[in-house]
């Protein structure tokens, strides 16, 4: 596939290392010769320098014969532009494009083909809102990600000492849970993947992916894991887009304190917000958040837009009692060190807003993309189509089909709610929904050729 990436922020150049790793043919656009060429010197792809919406530019870097651009500069305006030239001028058949000011993604409207041709709005603040969202919804999880419509969520939880399961094998999961459907679909232990089997055993600092329908995640954790109390108390570092976001979504059901530095902003804050009580203050200031008795908060996010003092701010919470501290960190360096130490959850903006991105990418009726493991592991819902004829898995056992090395089927969901547990004598059927998990993303070509339609299979 010929993609154009319009920005080589932190964004646009994860996007095209992914893409560049599975043998698409990659351009990358940007008005910055040297960020462009240390991109070159590290991956398989073409550079153009210039400004990303300028005709002449788009031209050069291929758009009459790209099959997507992907725009993806700090500029929302420059990503719009981008695409309605993309389109005018070279009928560009995909075009996406982020988009971060609410005031255009209130008004979708504009998006349309007759307006501004955009077909995929990607909203990083709504994304990672959202993420955040689920992690306090879930208490104890690492990652929560839906699937089929939130039919099923894919958790990752760290099994801990005293945990039910740990020490057993994976096979006892049914017997302490009978009547309760779950698959694990993979365990990283000292950062490297295990694909499960019934005689596994699960050990402590275990990572532990499950698949489960919402309503079992809590029992299935508590099987991994001390269970944590359900969260009341939270306080949000800073008062940016996500900040905000994050306090309007949660302040119905929960005590939420946003901490903002900015005199102007935190006065915005608290006439905007109906509960959440805004202070003005710096995160990292000990005397202000002893004083706000950090010692009985259940989540402290550190959602600013500057790493270190997110990481600060979250280790100081942590010490003064926290009982769990997440931090936003859009350096990917950064992100491995601080989960290995006192930061329970580091959010990864980029990772976040890549498996977005990577749905509409993906060849095949791939309807969902997550980034795991910071981007070394892929979990993806594939419709399946065609019938035993044209499709090498439909009506095939889930133990006949070849599956490329390191994948499993979790589950499939069939219909508008039927949830199956893959087995090795279950059934693929023709438009169920696939949940696959690869612990090796390089392998995703061969699970999207697993999965295509073929007139000439037999």
């Amino acid at each position: 596939m010929k993609i154009i990436v319009l920005g080589a922020g932190r964004v646009g150049s994860s996007v095209a290392q992914h893409l560049a790793s599975e043998a698409n043919d990659i351009t990358v656009v940007d008005s910055r010769p040297d960020v462009l060429r240390e991109l070159q010197d590290r991956l398989d792809l073409r550079t153009v320098v210039g400004h990303a919406s300028h005709p002449g530019v788009l031209e050069a870097a291929g758009a009459p014969d790209a099959d997507m651009i992907i725009a993806v500069t700090s500029s929302d305006e420059t990503n719009m532009v981008a695409c309605q030239i993309a389109y005018t001028l070279f009928r560009t058949p995909t075009k996406i494009a982020r988009v971060r000011d609410v005031e255009y993604l209130t008004r979708r409207e504009i998006f349309a083909q007759d307006a501004l041709p955009v077909d995929v709005l990607i909203g990083p603040e709504d994304l990672v809102t959202n993420y955040v969202h689920r992690l306090i919804e879930h208490p104890g999880a690492l990652q929560v990600l839906d699937f089929a419509g939130g039919a099923v969520s894919l958790v990752a939880v760290r099994a801990y000492y005293g945990g039910s399961l740990v020490g057993s094998e994976l096979r006892a999961l049914a017997e302490h849970m009978p009547g309760i459907q779950t698959r694990v679909a993979a365990i990283f232990r000292r950062g490297k993947a295990i694909l499960p089997q019934g005689d596994t055993v699960i050990e402590a600092d275990d990572e532990v992916f499950f698949i489960a329908s919402k309503k079992n995640i809590r029992a299935i954790t508590s099987e991994l894991r001390k269970l944590d109390k359900s969260y009341k108390r939270i306080v949000i570092a800073g008062g940016g887009h996500i900040g905000r976001r994050v306090a309007e979504k949660l302040e119905s059901r929960y005590q939420v304190k946003i901490i903002e530095h900015n005199q102007t902003r935190a006065r915005e804050l608290s006439e905007t917000l109906d509960r959440a009580i805004v202070l003005r203050g710096d995160a990292a200031d000990e005397a202000l958040m002893i004083e706000e008795n950090i010692d009985a908060t259940d989540v402290f996010c550190a959602l600013t837009n500057d790493d270190e003092a997110n990481i600060l701010s979250a280790m100081l919470a942590k010490r003064l009692g926290a009982r769990k501290v997440m931090s936003l960190i859009n350096r990917p360096a950064y992100v491995d060190l601080v989960e290995s130490g006192i930061i329970d959850v580091a959010i990864s903006p980029q990772q976040i807003t890549i498996g977005a991105l990577l749905t509409h990418v993906r060849r095949g009726d791939i309807v969902a993309v997550h980034s795991l493991r910071r981007g070394a592991a892929e979990a993806i819902e594939v419709v399946a189509h065609g019938d035993s004829r044209t499709s090498r898995v439909v009506g095939r056992r889930v133990a006949e089909i070849k599956l490329p090395k390191g994948t499993t089927i979790g589950c499939i969901v069939r219909g508008d709610d039927e949830v199956i547990m893959a087995r090795g004598d279950t059934v693929i059927e023709s438009e169920d929904h696939v949940i696959l998990f690869l612990v090796d993303k390089a392998r995703i070509g061969d699970v999207e050729r697993l999965f295509q339609v073929d007139v000439t299979f037999l």
